[in-house]
């Protein structure tokens, strides 16, 4: 079995997700059976619409300079939009990140 070589990892959100998925089923006609999985859990749980509104909010999360956020943090605040201070704690959970609660207030703010 050949090995596999990683060039790139990035994180995506889900409407993202949702696009390029549209894509490949547009080029193949039909999707397999786990892409066909996949695209059922996208389109009940994405929250956001439109694939550009959600890059809005990520470049604008990214702006606020928080020390130590990383992309995949960011995608998941993104992913989970939570309204209130406890559902944007829950994301950090298990994470070996510690954030401000000002820094917290800023991007509930954004996200409002």
């Amino acid at each position: 079995m050949p090995s596999i070589e990683i060039i790139e990892e990035t994180p995506l959100t889900l409407v993202g997700m949702r696009e390029k998925l549209a894509k490949v089923e547009k080029r193949d006609k039909e999707l397999n059976f786990r892409a066909t999985k996949t695209k059922e859990y996208l389109n009940t749980f994405t929250k956001n619409e439109e694939l550009k509104k959600s890059e809005e909010l990520k470049n604008k999360i990214k702006e606020l300079n928080i020390p130590r956020l990383k992309d995949r943090q960011i995608v998941k605040i993104v992913d989970i939009m939570p309204q209130d201070m406890d559902g944007l704690k829950i994301i950090f959970v298990g994470e070996n990140i510690t954030v401000k609660n000002e820094d917290l207030e800023k991007i509930l703010q954004v996200i409002k």
